[in-house]
């Protein structure tokens, strides 16, 4: 598959959305790089977040298409997805990974590395390396502190089965920069 994009829509469909982010580049208060790797989840799919209805805790993914929702995993990772489909229902695109361009040392300190391929090779690492706060739920990705760049040239895309899940693992909704090693796994 290919990607060339000027602009991303928040307001398709969570596995379109996914698609159109591999290859746009995507920092925090100028920390980050090009959006390699991705997952995209729905109100329908018994792995989202939103599949039991809002709550408290998943609300920013029923709100305003184009936000950030930022949820702890495992008590211990801040994880962000980007918002998308219309209003009241939820479903959101899991950044899973980034090749880190800005910000390096930032980064190196905050994850306790100087191997720049683990810097940010998973949702977990990424959210530390990019000092990712729940502070930052329900905030619109076009504004301070964040910053997002379609892609402006076409890249080749990989797709296959999501990761890390136990429900609905058959889906082919993660998506991935091919020839990418910024990736979190292996593509299968």
């Amino acid at each position: 598959m290919k990607n060339a994009i000027l602009t991303i829509d928040f307001l398709r469909a969570s596995h379109e959305v996914a698609h159109q982010l591999i290859g746009a580049t995507f920092t925090v208060n100028g920390v980050g790089g090009i959006i390699v790797e991705t997952e995209a989840y729905d109100q329908l799919d018994p792995a989202s977040h939103t599949f039991v209805g809002k709550t408290a805790r998943n609300a920013a993914m029923f709100g305003a298409p184009g936000c950030a929702y930022v949820y702890r995993s495992y008590g211990i990772h801040w994880c962000l997805n980007f918002v998308c489909k219309a209003e009241g229902h939820g479903a959101g695109v899991l950044i899973r990974a980034i090749e880190p361009i800005a910000g390096l040392q930032a980064m190196m300190t905050r994850r306790g590395t100087d191997k720049v391929s683990l810097l940010c090779s998973g949702p977990g690492k990424l959210g530390q390396a990019l000092a990712i706060l729940h502070d930052y739920n329900g905030m619109p990705l076009q504004k301070s502190p964040f910053e997002l760049t379609p892609v402006k040239n076409s890249v080749d895309i990989i797709c296959g089965p999501r990761i890390g899940i136990s429900k609905a693992i058959d889906l082919p909704w993660r998506f991935g920069l091919f020839g990418s090693p910024f990736i979190s796994r292996p593509f299968r």
